[in-house]
């Protein structure tokens, strides 16, 4: 699918009436949500670009061909669990620290801003389009809104970005492990993806542009920040991407397969949040046209004048 990049993002139309307050949990649901929360906090986060990355792969090393070469590149962002519908505003924050120069963002002033500029009503992000806009805003960093889905030219165009350790900000069905799933939008959530994880031919990256991973002895890492992504090679078999979202402190590690068919078949809002009386900020078209096939990339080394 050929790639379509809108680097002149179209604003939204006046922010709409302030909506009401989001509804007062039952104590049920409540208490739920609390010892969610509190398992979730109860996981530290492992800091450093590759340790966790390394810790998953050697759980899941039976499921990787070992024919194949791997190489691996992230950037660690730091976790937050997000407190009601806010996981694409929380999956923004993360990004944001990857801001060189580095930036302090406040969570709550993403969250004032969205409200502000009429972007959501409740924490909810349904626009791809004004999550990009938000980003300039907030990051003073440029964002590109890629459309046209996560496959074809658009896929090396998303590994290309993650190579160069810059972040991209996904919408998708989060199942109940987190994992990409396709439920037509009804559990549409928001991740930042950080790094890549290509498997290549034997021989595809020399030895010295390579340094290998002692615990894990198929794995290896770039030998410097400059060597080219390899994405133009012929012997590029499978990509997974690294990425976090505002239910885990953990990384997770998905096959960009499975996070571009997630991303491209969100359609419609899920009939319990439609019909919960609650206002939300859905852009004409709703939900597919505000977030079906699209993705945010922000270029964090490129200041937005």
């Amino acid at each position: 699918m050929n790639m379509s990049v809108k680097c002149s993002l179209p604003r939204p139309p006046p922010p709409p009436a302030q909506g009401p307050p989001p509804p007062h949990l039952p104590p049920a649901s409540a208490d739920r949500k609390k010892l969610y929360q509190t398992l979730a906090g109860s996981r530290s986060p492992v800091e450093g670009d590759n340790t966790e990355a390394c810790a998953l792969l050697s759980q899941r090393e039976d499921s990787f061909r070992k024919d194949l070469q791997w190489i691996l590149v992230n950037t660690y962002v730091p976790s937050l669990i997000q407190d009601g519908p806010q996981c694409g505003l929380v999956a923004l924050w993360m990004a944001a620290h990857l801001r060189q120069p580095q930036l302090s963002v406040d969570m709550e002033a993403v969250v004032q801003t969205a409200l502000s500029r009429g972007y959501t009503a409740q924490g909810e992000m349904f626009s791809a389009n004004n999550m990009a806009l938000l980003a300039e805003e907030v990051c003073g960093c440029k964002a590109k809104l890629l459309s046209g889905g996560l496959s074809g030219n658009n896929a090396a165009t998303v590994i290309t970005h993650l190579w160069g350790r810059q972040p991209v900000l996904v919408p998708y069905d989060e199942d109940f492990n987190h994992e990409p799933c396709q439920r037509s939008g009804h559990r549409a959530h928001w991740a930042v993806a950080s790094g890549v994880l290509l498997g290549l031919d034997q021989g595809s990256v020399s030895e010295e542009h390579r340094r290998p991973v002692p615990s894990l002895p198929w794995l290896y890492l770039p030998g410097d920040t400059s060597f080219p992504c390899p994405i133009s090679s012929t012997g590029l078999r499978e990509v997974y991407v690294l990425a976090k979202q505002g239910k885990s402190l953990r990384y997770q590690l998905w096959s960009l397969d499975s996070l571009a068919q997630s991303n491209k078949q969100l359609r419609t809002m899920g009939p319990q949040r439609a019909n919960d009386g609650v206002q939300y900020v859905v852009p004409q078209g709703g939900v597919e046209a505000g977030l079906a096939g699209q993705a945010v990339l922000l270029h964090t080394r490129t200041q937005e004048q």
